[in-house]
């Protein structure tokens, strides 16, 4: 009776690592005229697994039942498909995504004007400078903007202040910070973020708005400069940081 308890059990078991470890596969294509589409990616973000699709428009990714997969590419909406039991049973599945018009925003010519000489023209054009200030202890440095005498200062009160916002926002949202880590060793999911700037795909992975983004890397005094020209990598990378940094002082408190 004993043996068969075991086997039952083991039985049970390796049926679910099986079905944690289902790959399902489909075709993503052009909603317009169903032509495949190449290189779209695609991010499981249950899972934080990450695919890009072949010539043909297929793919193949780590997905189970409910799992939300999100597809993003160049000139189309982005969309979110959930995985159902017909998609795991039956196989290959078409995706199709919906191309969209890209507007050209106003372009502002600077006023800056050139002379010709190059000792005049390096001096008129405007430098931007953030600096970034060491902790011992922590492995990432802080982005504190300008290099005013109160930069520094103001980084250290944000850090060790009791009431800082980082508290409310990170303690509310502890289940999606943990997703960091695999986001940071899929290479699929870096590739993809590298390549973006529009935090489109971090706000669906991590539930957070672009707003809420901002806010963590204004509280972890990472430059204005620095929020709107850094890549969704870069982005990640920061908030990453942050996090750890957070999880080490709230240790340090208790």
């Amino acid at each position: 009776m004993k043996q068969l308890v075991t086997f039952i059990f083991s039985v049970f078991f390796v049926c679910q690592i099986t079905n944690a470890q289902d790959v399902i596969s489909g075709t993503v294509m052009n909603a317009a005229n169903d032509v495949a589409l190449e290189n779209v990616h695609i991010v499981n973000l249950n899972q934080v697994k990450g695919s890009t699709s072949e010539e043909d428009g297929s793919f193949e990714i780590q997905a189970t039942a409910n799992d939300t997969l999100y597809f993003t590419y160049l000139g189309f909406k982005s969309i979110k498909v959930r995985v159902t039991n017909d998609w795991l049973k039956y196989g290959n599945v078409k995706v199709k995504m919906t191309e969209v018009g890209i507007a050209l925003e106003e372009v502002t010519v600077s006023d800056v004007k050139l002379t010709g000489y190059l000792e005049i023209d390096a001096k008129n054009i405007p430098i931007y400078e953030n600096k970034r200030y060491s902790i011992s202890g922590l492995n990432i440095g802080y982005e504190a903007g300008g290099s005013s005498p109160s930069a520094f200062n103001k980084v250290i009160g944000s850090i060790f202040n009791p009431a800082d916002a980082l508290n409310n926002l990170f303690s509310r949202r502890e289940r999606q910070m943990r997703k960091l880590r695999q986001m940071k060793e899929d290479e699929s999911i870096r590739d993809l973020l590298g390549s973006k700037y529009n935090r489109e795909t971090l706000t669906a992975m991590l539930q957070l708005s672009k707003s809420e983004i901002e806010e963590v890397l204004s509280r972890c005094n990472y430059s204005e400069d620095f929020v709107k020209t850094a890549t969704d990598l870069q982005i990640l990378d920061a908030i990453s940081g942050c996090w750890e940094e957070y999880k080490l002082l709230q240790r340090n408190k208790n």
